[in-house]
């Protein structure tokens, strides 16, 4: 049985991922900051749970410790924090690129010993990483030095057979989306959480680095678009 460790698995993308992976019969262990909503998600999708800080050093190496070996390792916690760079304080600046981008130094440094031959890590990026975001200034940046962390790491990694993989969705259907004021096409949680799973069936000989996903916009595929709660808001002012 392979073990997947995933992070921010309190909910949106994290949660399906686990929620994915434990069907297929992994030993999921989801991470997250926040101990009531975790444990509902751990329970509901039949996961073990440890409540973790991904961002500090010493705030992440209890969900390590839980574990024997790291098979798989989703990085998935993260947030849509920050503002205009005219408006952002530094305070908020350091937030989000710590939630986004020192994260992907912690988990790796600790899961990394205890990772083998066969085993991957999987980043959740964002399409944010290649078309940055108005008023995203911090975000925008976090995800593309986390593609560019990815990158690196691959060429670190790939003499010990350790795959490294990057998925960069455009806009997903989670809580983080309703914060945004416009309406979007977007994909649901569970489709990042197909593309990871199918990562881990790939031959380690094989290299897939970065998978984008996007939503249909037209034709009899397209699901329609999200009417974020932010836009309701906005129209009953």
């Amino acid at each position: 049985m392979r073990t997947a460790l995933i992070t921010g698995g309190s909910g949106g993308i994290g949660k399906a991922c686990g929620r994915r992976l434990a069907e297929l019969g992994y030993d999921v262990v989801l991470t997250a900051r926040r101990e009531a909503p975790l444990r509902a998600a751990a329970q509901e999708i039949g996961a073990r749970y440890v409540v973790a800080d991904a961002s500090l050093p010493s705030g992440f190496e209890p969900a390590v410790a839980a574990v024997g070996t790291v098979d798989l390792l989703v990085h998935a916690s993260g947030i849509l924090g920050g503002t205009y760079a005219r408006k952002q304080t530094f305070e908020q600046w350091r937030a989000t690129i710590s939630a986004n981008l020192d994260s992907c130094f912690v988990v790796t440094s600790a899961a990394l010993p205890r990772m083998r031959a066969g085993s991957r890590f999987v980043f959740i990026s964002s399409s944010a990483a290649h078309e940055p975001m108005r008023a995203r200034t911090a975000y925008s940046a976090a995800k593309a030095g986390m593609n560019a962390f990815a990158g690196a790491l691959a060429r670190e990694v790939d003499r010990d057979g350790i795959n490294v993989h990057v998925v960069t969705p455009g806009p997903v259907e989670t809580e983080m989306l309703q914060d945004v004021p416009f309406e979007m096409y977007a994909i649901h949680a569970a489709d990042v959480a197909d593309a990871v799973a199918w990562l881990d069936t790939v031959d380690p000989a094989v290299d897939v680095p970065e998978i984008r996903l996007h939503a249909v916009t037209r034709g009899p595929s397209a699901r329609p678009p999200v009417t974020p709660q932010e836009v309701h808001r906005r129209a009953t002012k």
